[in-house]
């Protein structure tokens, strides 16, 4: 049924070697790799005016500054796009900032940018899905759906997520016709709404105080402090620019040069688009509202409704959405080359059956599931989180490309070092902004986790030089060393598991040879001791007392007695289990065997055996010979954490239920 299903949401499992085939091309990857940078024209305006337009100030001075601030950001997106275009050509490997700082400005640094990354795609995760909600809830006829923001939230989630198990490239080709149908919307409303307006066919839209932020059209104040703080909402804008040079392997050959041309054509579009959307809501005047976003507010006075608005609004809410698939796109590919450098656990570098990531895709999914139902699914509250991560990549990415150029001297080195220098300060400018002007609305969040997702990072680092110092030997430390062999077989009553282990124990030819019965009352010691005789068996039989009905612990305290009568030997535990035929049947029987398994695997010296007995194929074997399949009683140990015994013969004693092992 797993593998059914498995197969139905992900599809048929795709070869090593068709891994090249799984390549894309520069417009789908445009569509993969920079929904989320240009996604941000849809809310970065919006939250310019959710900041300057509220408190003190009011909506006049909100958007008198609009443009300024615009200019500002969109001056930066070059300069960050400029630097990030060599970073494609110098390290085509991928990785982004991760791997210029890596090897340019060492490990931390590497490990700050790392985790930075890491935290900002779970957040670009969390806020694309919750402002693809807000856009789908602004709708009058989806309004009655606004108080259920986060069930909305976690449903996309899970729709994304199982859209990229099934492939990047797949992923790509489902997401590509939103992602341009979007920006055809929006640059089809930035051009015909300043069409309108400079002609004077459209008036400004009326300000609503019932549903409006900010509580005043016109007087107050915008001081210093709040510019700023309007303008690192507005930076949001180029959360998602670094994507493709993170992902860069997924290209298509010349992989570089693919690379290079998508990220200019991404920052032209996003520059454009989010310029443009500035001006059009300098001269429309929409005002922030938790109810309905700028965009339907300027879709509803461009168009008056009709189904070129409702086109807007859906192809918005398809891109808020599926901005999320940037960070799907580069979180597993990152943490992938993180794992493989061995600060993060080596199961995120694995690949699934559709050659992605899929562990870094399932945990991405359920991180920002858990931020969407622990802030309510509300875009605003996620965005201070939001951009703290990703001018911090920013900014050690360029630092590291200065160092990156100052050490090779390649052509127009000096040129390039002076982009990358002023990028470097231009963006630490930006972050020390948001720290600043954000800390106490939530920039502390990340601000804080980095540095622990760091440690955390150093932590894994040291478990793996550990064991790998503990594994290593070099060749002339080789020496073959006898090993005295003591096996220990558990027995419950005497059935065919018990005896396929027996013979099984004597195949291993050990210096000692033992079972043992774990005996919760006298009645059951005399039963197996009388079984034992009556099959002659001629493995010395040792009972265990056990009389408050535990099994782990007496069978441990066995093993000492075992290691302190016999020196220098390695004891095996063989463990009799049987295997039942159907998935289900495993709910009707006990894991003793499990739980026994996984408290022995922590003991130095030991080493536990299951020898499995197949009951489904005893009972096919017993039909085939024409006689009723076997009947049997359960005791608490065996495969499931159980053994069967088989019903006695005429000269046999009765069986009956009885706790061992």
């Amino acid at each position: 049924m797993y593998s059914m299903m498995k197969r139905l949401l992900v599809g048929r499992p795709i070869p090593t070697e068709e891994q090249e085939h799984q390549l894309l091309p520069k417009v789908i990857a445009l569509a993969t790799f920079s929904s989320d940078a240009i996604s941000s024209t849809a809310y970065a305006t919006e939250e310019i005016l959710f900041v300057t337009a509220v408190g003190g100030s009011s909506l006049a001075l909100g958007l008198a500054h609009l443009i300024p601030i615009s200019i500002v950001v969109a001056v930066l997106l070059t300069i960050v796009v400029t630097s990030y275009r060599q970073t494609i050509f110098a390290y085509p490997s991928g990785g982004g900032s991760y791997i210029v700082s890596r090897e340019n400005l060492g490990e931390y640094p590497s490990l700050i940018a790392g985790a930075s990354l890491l935290v900002d795609y779970i957040l670009t995760v969390a806020v694309s899905i919750s402002a693809g909600v807000a856009a789908i809830v602004s709708l009058p006829q989806f309004q009655g759906l606004i108080h259920q923001r986060v069930l909305l939230g976690l449903i996309l989630i899970g729709v994304i997520t199982v859209a990229n198990l099934r492939g990047v490239k797949e992923s790509g080709r489902i997401f590509a016709v939103p992602t341009y149908i979007y920006i055809v919307s929006i640059a089809l409303l930035v051009g015909y709404g300043l069409f309108r307006s400079f002609f004077g066919h459209i008036k400004p839209i009326p300000f609503d105080p019932h549903k409006s932020v900010a509580t005043a059209v016109t007087g107050g104040s915008l001081g210093l402090f709040l510019l700023l703080k309007g303008f690192s909402s507005g930076a949001v804008a180029l959360t998602g620019v670094e994507a493709i040079s993170n992902g860069v392997p997924a290209f298509r050959r010349p992989k570089s040069h693919n690379a290079a041309t998508t990220i200019v054509w991404m920052g032209v579009i996003l520059g454009v688009l989010f310029f443009g959307v500035s001006v059009l809501a300098h001269h429309l005047h929409p005002y922030p509202s938790h109810d309905e976003t700028v965009i339907s507010e300027m879709g509803r006075a461009v168009y008056g409704g009709g189904p070129i608005y409702w086109i807007l609004q859906f192809s918005t809410a398809a891109i808020l959405t599926l901005a999320a698939n940037t960070a799907y796109a580069d979180f597993p590919r990152l943490s992938s080359i993180i794992a493989r450098d061995g600060y993060l656990p080596r199961q995120f570098a694995n690949r699934g059956d559709r050659l992605v990531f899929s562990n870094g895709v399932v945990f991405l999914a359920g991180a920002a599931a858990m931020l969407i139902v622990a802030f309510g699914g509300l875009t605003n509250a996620l965005i201070p989180l939001y951009a703290v991560g990703v001018f911090t990549a920013f900014t050690l990415s360029q630092a590291g490309m200065v160092v990156h150029h100052r050490r090779l001297k390649e052509q127009g080195w000096r040129r390039n070092m002076v982009v990358n220098g002023v990028g470097a300060a231009a963006t630490f400018i930006v972050l020390l902004i948001v720290a600043g002007t954000k800390f106490t609305s939530g920039a502390w969040l990340p601000i804080v986790v980095v540095p622990l997702i760091i440690a955390l990072f150093s932590a894994i680092r040291r478990h793996y030089d550990r064991v790998s110092g503990a594994l290593e030997v070099e060749p002339e430390q080789v020496r073959h060393e006898a090993i005295n062999h003591t096996v220990v077989v558990l027995v419950g009553r005497v059935h065919r598991g018990v005896l396929k282990a027996l013979d099984y124990a004597r195949s291993l030819r050990p210096q000692h040879l033992v079972a043992a019965y774990v005996a919760f009352e006298d009645e059951g010691r005399e039963e197996i001791e009388k079984q034992w005789r009556a099959f002659q068996l001629d493995v010395p039989l040792e009972i265990i007392y056990s009389p408050y009905r535990e099994l782990v612990e007496p069978v441990e305290r066995y093993i000492d007695e075992l290691d302190d009568r016999w020196q220098n030997d390695t004891i095996t535990v063989v463990i009799p289990e049987f295997v039942v035929g159907k998935w289900y049947e495993h709910i009707l029987h006990n894991q003793s065997a499990l739980f026994l398994k996984g408290r022995l695997l922590f003991r130095e010296g030991i080493v536990v055996t299951s020898v499995p007995y197949h009951v489904s194929a005893a009972t096919k074997r017993g039909r085939r010979k024409g006689g009723p399949a076997p009947a049997e009683t359960v005791a608490p140990l065996a495969g499931n954490g159980e053994v069967v015994s088989p019903r006695p013969t005429p000269d046999q004693p009765a069986d009956t239920p009885h706790p061992a092992p």
